[in-house]
């Protein structure tokens, strides 16, 4: 007896109790992992971006767990940011759809977890990048840094610390915020 291995759909994890846990990589779900302090990251940034493009009307703050269906080398793959803009004149009618977002972000967010591997991080990035993300912001809690990638950067990812500014370059003018305010407070620690 043979068996025939079922490929998902993009529509059939939409339908799935607990769809918004997983990302859909060659018709095979993939968990999202996540932690306390990555969420927390996250909603941080959410919070600093929507703040941000709330004041000047600059287009669509989207929070943890949004779908992406944009890739034109499999177009049954979605990708979920952690956070991610989309800018106004790109979705004038605003969030309104159903389902996945069928247009690649402006700038997403991807907030690495302790059980993230560098391989699928490096994948995803190359995956919204090939897609046409302007700006991919890979921010990892554990060593308190962010790197800054860019769809037309002719150079490596920059590599900021907290003691640098992130800024939003030509996707978002203007945003700024230390890296250093991404995180949680760290505890002082007595030497005595």
């Amino acid at each position: 007896m043979s068996t025939v291995e079922q490929h998902l759909t993009p529509d059939d994890v939409l339908a799935m109790p607990d769809g918004d846990r997983y990302e859909l990589i060659d018709g095979e779900l993939k968990d999202l992992n996540v932690s306390q302090e990555s969420s927390w990251v996250a909603g941080e940034i959410y919070r600093r971006l929507a703040n941000f493009v709330m004041d000047g009307q600059l287009g669509w703050v989207f929070p943890e767990g949004t779908s992406y269906q944009c890739f034109p080398d499999d177009p049954l793959k979605f990708r979920r940011a952690d956070t991610s803009f989309i800018v106004r004149d790109r979705l004038p009618e605003g969030p309104t759809g159903m389902g996945h977002t069928p247009i690649a972000p402006d700038l997403a967010v991807e907030v690495v977890s302790p059980h993230d591997s560098h391989y699928d991080v490096t994948e995803k990035v190359a995956d919204y990048l090939n897609a046409g993300v302007r700006l991919v912001w890979v921010v990892t809690p554990v060593t308190r840094t962010v790197m800054v990638h860019r769809h037309d950067a002719l150079s490596s990812p920059r590599h900021l610390t907290v003691e640098d500014d992130l800024t939003g370059d030509d996707v978002l003018p203007r945003f700024s915020c230390r890296v250093a305010d991404l995180f949680p407070p760290q505890a002082e620690t007595s030497t005595s």
